[in-house]
């Protein structure tokens, strides 16, 4: 049994990552259950005993409250408030079709299998069966093939999750007002609801305030959490309803600051991924015996109801996405993620929402068969279509591109705990904008030691400790990190994720490549290798620092920005400030200072903030005709490069009147312009500017390059990844005491525009 086990999930391997979990134990209950393994004498006396009915569906009630509980803590709340009408029609589009078509299909079955009592229970059953989509299933499908931070993903993650609670909520509703006794029952059960999220909103703040020196809870306090929940979720059940959305309203209100949310989230993630949804899918195939299905009539339905099922969620989708303008192809692998079944579904089949009633053995095998062969076919269309590359893009991989009021999602890396407080300034001022979302994600980058300290075993452990190395590289700069983070999140409210990643410094910069495509970020901001002491002078923070910068920069998949903090004289919070800080940005011509402009246009939107920007323009176009003439003796190469400057003049006239019509003329940003000739002329202009009080200048890497207006400015460059401006901004000799941030513009690649959506 063991081998066949194995065997099943190396086959299964050889499938692609997206449904490797789910297709893999799904097909390991199946094999172990009725349909091939149990039919051994000896298998069957092991799996299947006296009371092994009663085990299994109270693990599985286990696993089920663990999960939903998971899910309700990691819904992206501000996401859902804004897209809840687009989620809302997708997901009410397939419901109600769904009740529409099952009104004949429930007059087929009535006379096929002559129910004559409980055919409103019946009417439930066929509703759940078609309208329902499998929240835990259609998360976990999503999230192997981290697609999870996609509008596509997210859409179809919400959209089931919606479906789901919407069937839960409508069965439990009717099933209410079907007696006096059921009545008496959904009040018990909202009121042990309210009461359990009413403790959920005030044990976090305690245990936040008893572990304000560690960066996880004890387990004896988590136990305590989990203990009410399961204790709460057993109310429930008893009171004849299922426990989904109780569970996953507890985890969608439970207080995201502080350390009880993070270690909740730090121990079920782990939890539910290895051990619990693995379990509870392979229990889902355990229960199906396709020797039930021989019967011709048995097929005919099975096949029947799983083309009705399928062909009204598809239609429904599908008309909801045309009514919502969304593209065909990301319409058509939606309505197959809604499609799959396998949580609520299996509740309704084995405990109908009638007190001491079972369905026949025939309706019973019926729709088990139609809820698992239903998710084991498409699994494996959707996997390989979430695989295609026009789906699984990075995008968008810059500012210039991403609109102003649109989702910006941003990657800061902090080495150590002076990295975090300057990143969070930044993050404060580019969350200024009511309508314009930010999700940061502040990662710690940490040095992987050369020799790994000796393991111990868990029962070794202290209480609190993590059965990992990895939890405790970085020593007291994680707390220090965390606590940085909890008092900011519960200050501004603005939702900050923290993560870690530990590594070589060698690969390290792979990892934040990597992380950036996984989160789908458009910028990712490097700390600089420098910072300043207070007599003013620059001086190296930590070794190889400035070499990680270069070589992200150089294979970042999106923007990059390096930042400068200078403390106390640098850029401040603006949240809850009462003074303006005045915030300069420098722009040359070019992808780069497009770019940065960009990044003005997010953080000028904050109420305390001041933008000025100061445009450089070339004043005597004669040095730079003959600075063209110089380039190169070739006269094809001469009209390339007059061709090229005459392009990037036309991107920059056009972004730089958009932004005067839509901020300058509004009196929410002042522009100037400096006529300068040279670079000497230039080096003038910034310092009279920097003469005045700015907190934060922001300026492009490159500019243009080899513009007439930087020349002779490169002779003294020591950081060519700042650029010839922002070199010059670090250096202590410009004797500017303000934060830097420069920013370099990703450069799509062929490969990138042909993935890029319309």
């Amino acid at each position: 049994m063991v081998y066949m086990m194995l065997i099943m999930n190396v086959v299964g391997a050889m499938w692609m990552n997206v449904f490797l979990l789910l297709l893999c134990t799904k097909q390991a209950g199946v094999v172990v259950g009725p349909t091939l393994l149990s039919r051994i004498r000896r298998v069957e006396d092991f799996f299947i005993q006296a009371s092994s009915a009663e085990y299994y569906m109270f693990f599985s009630f286990l696993c089920r409250m663990l999960f939903m509980f998971s899910i309700g803590l990691e819904t992206d709340i501000p996401y859902l408030k804004r897209n809840i009408r687009v989620v809302s029609i997708v997901a009410g589009g397939g419901i109600i079709l769904a009740s529409i078509c099952a009104v004949p299909l429930l007059w087929l079955l009535i006379k096929v299998f002559t129910v004559t009592k409980s055919r409103f229970p019946f009417y439930l059953l066929i509703f759940t069966v078609l309208a329902n989509s499998a929240s835990p299933v259609v998360i976990r499908m999503i999230a192997e093939s981290k697609f999870d931070n996609a509008d596509l993903g997210r859409l179809a993650i919400y959209s089931s999750l919606i479906s789901e609670m919407s069937c839960v909520a409508f069965v439990a509703t009717l099933t209410a007002c079907s007696s006096t006794i059921r009545l008496v029952g959904a009040i018990i059960a909202t009121l042990v609801t309210v009461l359990l999220i009413f403790l959920n909103n005030y044990l976090p703040f305690f245990f936040n305030k008893r572990n304000r020196h560690n960066r996880f809870l004890t387990n004896s306090e988590l136990f305590l959490i989990i203990f009410i929940l399961l204790a709460i979720s057993l109310l429930v059940e008893s009171a004849g309803y299922t426990a989904i959305t109780c569970c996953f309203l507890a985890g969608l209100m439970f207080p995201r600051e502080g350390k009880t949310c993070r270690t909740l989230l730090h121990k079920l993630t782990y939890a539910v991924n290895t051990f619990v949804l693995p379990v509870y899918f392979g229990y889902t195939g355990f229960q199906f015996n396709i020797s039930k299905i021989f019967n011709k009539l048995t097929l005919i339905l099975t096949v029947l109801i799983i083309l009705l099922s399928a062909g009204t969620k598809i239609v429904a989708t599908l008309a909801a996405c045309y009514y919502l303008k969304i593209p065909r192809n990301e319409s058509l692998i939606l309505s197959f993620l809604l499609n799959m079944k396998g949580n609520y579904d299996l509740i309704i089949i084995n405990s109908p929402p009638v007190p001491k009633m079972l369905w026949e053995n025939d309706i019973h095998d019926l729709f088990l068969s139609v809820v698992v062969l239903k998710t084991l076919i498409l699994a494996p269309v959707v996997a390989i279509w979430l695989n295609r590359g026009e789906f699984c893009a990075h995008y968008p991989t810059t500012l210039e591109i991403l609109n102003p009021e649109s989702e910006l999602r941003m990657l800061a890396c902090a080495y150590i705990p002076r990295h975090v407080s300057g990143y969070l300034s930044l993050i404060s001022a580019l969350s200024g904008c009511p309508n314009a979302t930010l999700n940061p994600y502040v990662a710690h980058l940490v040095e992987l030691p050369k020799k790994k300290k000796s393991k111990l075993m868990y029962h070794q452990l202290e209480d609190g400790d993590q059965y990992s190395d990895d939890e405790e590289y970085g020593g007291n700069d994680v707390v220090q990190i965390t606590n940085a983070l909890d008092s900011f999140i519960s200050e501004t409210k603005i939702p900050a994720h923290e993560a870690k990643i530990v590594s070589s410094f060698l690969t390290i910069n792979q990892d934040v490549c990597n992380g950036a495509v996984d989160l789908r970020v458009s910028i990712i901001v490097l700390p600089f290798h420098k910072h300043q002491r207070v007599d003013g002078k620059m001086e190296n923070s930590m070794e190889g620092i400035r070499t990680i910068n270069q070589k992200v920069i150089r294979h970042a998949p999106c923007s990059v920005g390096i930042f400068l903090d200078r403390g106390q004289t640098g850029f401040q919070q603006p949240h809850g400030s009462l003074s303006v800080q005045n915030i300069a940005t420098f722009f040359f011509g070019g992808p780069d200072d497009r770019e940065a402009l960009a990044c003005s246009k997010r953080i000028l939107m904050h109420s305390q903030v001041s933008l000025t920007v100061f445009r450089f323009i070339q004043a005597n176009s004669s040095i730079q005709n003959s600075w063209i003439s110089d380039a190169s003796h070739k006269d094809e190469e001469v009209v390339m490069a007059i061709s090229s400057i005459g392009t990037e003049n036309e991107m920059d006239n056009v972004f730089v009147d958009t932004f005067c019509n839509r901020y300058v003329a509004q009196g929410k940003a002042s522009l100037i312009e400096k006529y300068v000739s040279d670079g000497a002329e230039t080096l003038v202009a910034l310092r009279g500017i920097l003469d005045n009080m700015y907190s934060l200048v922001i300026v492009g890497k490159g500019g243009r390059a080899n513009s007439s207006l930087t020349i002779g400015m490169s002779d003294w460059e020591e950081c060519p990844e700042l650029g010839l401006v922002g070199d010059l901004l670090a250096s202590s000799e410009m004797n500017f005491n303000g934060s830097l941030l420069v920013i370099q513009q990703h450069r799509h690649s062929e490969e990138d525009e042909a993935l890029i959506p319309p």
